[in-house]
């Protein structure tokens, strides 16, 4: 009768009713509400899915409108009669900015020869592009245009076109400018052919207006013509605008859970699909498991427990001999595992909450010395190196540039018109910005180099160890204007800001690190003075 009366075996015996419990449950009663939860959160997963693509597939294209944009502005026009110059001008700006993976190209307004290209292609010269949608547009426009999905003339690819005309003085087309972006290339739509939600799943990119599938999950797919209506009642509502969940039976009498999400630049939209025998599938699975395994799961719970209990239920003495171990030195002072609550557990839980006191106090103390040393060295409110710590990094890349003849640069950026945001939006506004303009100045720096905030609103970059200091601060420099003249986000404001950077470089004439300092700063003043949202390098020739 004594084994009856066993903890080991009452544990044993309640452990084998809970299991069976659970599996009945599991077997019985889950299903129909798994399924529905299940349901529901795939819902969820695919609308959140199909909108991150959306948005990632608007960013790509409002990414390319805004560099075709600038890419016009920038090119001079004295170059259009400068072949040679041209031609160089044009594959500069495609390797730096290779969002356009198909090509530039720059076409006359008479009758869309091209002049220049790159990379160059075999054929693409001898193509007139004076019927083309986009270039038609582009003549007319005073923005970007951007052309229908379609295969490129020559190429044979999938691609799409954004264009921009180049005005003279007199608002005359003088050129078209034209980025060939190839549509499953490296960082465009390629990635609708790489995610996957869950095994099944699969994306659509459909274009309503061309009745297009712009791509897809499967590459076959890629510009051919959507299904005319049909049994598929919501791609009929999707090309009518529904934007949404739904639940429907495609073309080929499959049916699946659908998310719908709008690419607001284009009209386009995403179609997030998933079989439904997919989203049920981990249910089946389960159920069988369970049928199958029940019976092992309690052999093998029932042996589990039978090993580990007599460990569990030991008696005092081991409590006793890790204390005087601890005292003895021979252990670390740490809790111990409260074995059961009774007399036992209740000395070993007086025990280890003497042990966690200890643990708080050295713990806060030791919190409270590494606050002070990061407080001294940076900045409250961004968390960016404060001007003691600059001045440190400055005197540092100085005496080593002056040591190993290495390069550096420092970039002063001053905020334009920072003030009026406290004026208009308040201080908590203001903080906000600061806050997201150290994180934006941060982006894409090397480790080597250093960024602080060493007043309301200055900020300095110290670029270090540079082979072309030049042509790096100047980069720097315009990355930096462009990240800051995108928009800033505050409770539900949309807050448009500048900056001038003045870029001050080492050289055998620096006489010290304060003196590149004074220059990078004076150099700010100067881009301020010429109009804000500039950037200058320091001239060592006085100002007329």
């Amino acid at each position: 009768m004594f084994i009856f009366q066993s903890i080991k075996f009452r544990l044993i015996g309640l452990g084998t009713l809970l299991v069976l419990a659970a599996v009945l449950w599991c077997l019985f009663a889950a299903p129909p509400a798994a399924r529905t939860l299940l349901r529901n959160m795939m819902a969820g997963q695919q609308l959140s899915m199909a909108n991150y693509v959306a948005r990632d597939i608007d960013h790509s294209i409002t990414a390319r409108r805004a560099l075709i944009k600038e890419l016009a502005a920038s090119l001079p026009p004295t170059l259009l009669t400068q072949q040679e110059n041209l031609a160089q001008w044009v594959r500069d700006k495609q390797i730096i900015h290779p969002l356009f993976d198909g090509g530039l190209l720059v076409l006359l307004p008479q009758r869309g020869a091209l002049l220049a290209q790159y990379p160059e292609l075999p054929g693409r010269d001898k193509f007139v592009y004076a019927t083309s949608d986009w270039y038609l547009a582009a003549r007319q426009a005073h923005q970007p245009v951007m052309s229908a999905p379609q295969r490129g003339p020559v190429s044979g690819l999938p691609v799409l076109v954004m264009a921009m005309p180049l005005r003279d003085a007199a608002g005359r087309v003088i050129a078209v400018l034209a980025g060939v972006a190839i549509l499953n290339g490296p960082g465009f739509l390629d990635r609708l052919q790489e995610i996957r939600s869950v095994a099944g799943s699969d994306f659509l990119l459909i274009s309503p207006a061309d009745k297009l599938f712009v791509s897809a999950s499967d590459p076959a797919m890629t510009l051919t013509s959507t299904p005319a209506p049909g049994r598929n009642l919501l791609h009929v509502r999707a090309m009518q605008g529904y934007r949404g969940i739904g639940i429907t039976t495609n073309v080929h009498g499959r049916e699946e859970l659908a998310a719908i999400a709008s690419v607001p630049s284009t009209g386009w939209f995403v179609v997030a699909r998933v079989p439904t025998e997919h989203v049920f599938y981990p249910i089946e699975v389960m159920r069988s498991f369970l049928l199958k395994n029940t019976v092992l799961i309690i052999a093998g719970m029932i042996a589990t427990l039978l090993l580990l209990l007599p460990r569990i239920l030991r008696p005092l003495t081991d409590a006793a001999h890790s204390m005087r171990e601890m005292a003895d030195g021979r252990r670390e002072l740490a809790p111990l595992p409260v074995a059961r609550r009774d007399e036992v557990g209740t000395l070993v839980a007086g025990f280890n909450y003497l042990v966690l006191r200890l643990r708080e106090k050295d713990a806060a103390l030791k919190a409270s010395e590494e606050r002070l040393e990061f407080m001294a060295h940076h900045d409250a409110l961004t968390g960016l190196y404060a001007r003691a710590m600059l001045e440190d990094r400055v005197q540092q890349a100085f005496a080593r540039a002056a040591r190993h003849g290495a390069h550096c640069a420092i970039l002063f950026c001053d905020l334009d018109d920072f003030k009026p945001i406290n004026d208009q939006f308040g201080h908590a506004a203001g903080d906000a910005v600061l806050c997201q303009v150290a994180q934006r100045l941060l982006l894409g720096r090397r480790k080597t180099d250093t960024v602080a905030r060493i007043g309301g609103d200055e900020f300095v970059i110290l670029l270090t160890d540079l082979p072309h200091p030049h042509h790096t601060a100047r980069v720097v420099a315009q990355q930096l204007l462009a990240r800051i003249k995108e928009p800033f986000e505050f409770d539900g404001q949309t807050i448009l800001l500048g900056a001038s950077v003045g870029i001050a470089l080492y050289d055998a004439t620096s006489s010290s690190g304060a003196q590149l300092m004074a220059q990078a700063d004076s150099a700010m003043y100067r881009a301020k003075r010429a109009g804000k949202n500039k950037f200058h390098f320091f001239d060592k020739a006085p100002e007329p």
